[in-house]
């Protein structure tokens, strides 16, 4: 029982029972990916939109 106590001591068990995690690496992750969904939704903009008008238009075509 007392290895126990004196492992839950040591730095290394602290460490690994650490609950605040990797705030800067959960900012930059979503920093990236707001940045990618930008980037990709300027480029793709004009075509989904040609798509989606396409598509509504084919829809009143039905009627």
């Amino acid at each position: 029982m007392r290895k126990l106590e004196r492992f839950k001591s040591t730095r290394f068990f602290q460490a690994l029972n650490d609950q605040r995690g990797d705030v800067p690496g959960w900012v930059l992750v979503v920093l990236m990916t707001t940045g990618l969904v930008t980037a990709i939704w300027t480029i793709a903009a004009p075509r989904l939109t040609a798509i989606l008008r396409n598509s509504l238009d084919a829809m009143n075509g039905i009627r």
